[in-house]
């Protein structure tokens, strides 16, 4: 029989654990996660994209079911009518894409950012100052913004990480 994924439930904020629990026992794991950009530095740097699943891609004719019923922080595998649900392989392909995507463009809070977007810098000399998003910039960890300096009606273009800058629509 062949290996299919499926998507394995965690308790709350144990996605981290179940996670390594998985990986240690040689078995296929996507923790599919989007980088954030906290306020606390010791925060976490990454959170779950979907908070409290994790897909794992096993034969369970090998592997048994109730290595996942019985696992330490996990609510066993989702499953309808008491078979587990199989997660099509075109899913997890979509899923890596977009989760891809979204880091690739600066993370969650990039993620959405339009040109025109205003946004706070976080970091660096301009601490605290507002600007406008202009663009990302090639390697995907720069950004371009737009800054209004000392009331003038001329915006200065500023290039910065990435990371330094947060969305002001939250």
């Amino acid at each position: 029989m062949m290996n299919y994924w499926y998507a394995l439930r965690t308790k709350p904020r144990k996605e981290d654990v179940v996670w390594r629990q998985v990986l240690s026992q040689g078995i296929e794991v996507y923790y599919p996660r989007l980088r954030v950009y906290p306020k606390n530095p010791r925060a976490r740097k990454r959170k779950p994209y979907f908070p409290g699943y994790l897909f794992v891609n096993v034969n369970l004719e090998q592997v048994g079911l109730s290595e996942f019923q019985w696992m330490p922080h996990t609510n066993g595998l989702v499953s309808f009518g008491g078979e587990p649900a199989v997660v099509p392989e075109n899913l997890i392909h979509e899923i890596r894409s977009r989760i891809e995507k979204i880091n690739a463009a600066g993370g969650e809070e990039l993620a959405g950012l339009q040109p025109g977007d205003e946004v706070r810098i976080n970091e660096g000399p301009f601490q605290g100052y507002q600007a406008i998003f202009d663009s990302t910039l090639p390697g995907n960890v720069r950004v371009r913004v737009l800054l209004e300096l000392l009331g003038s009606q001329r915006q200065v273009p500023l290039e910065l990480d990435a990371d330094s800058i947060q969305s002001k629509r939250k």
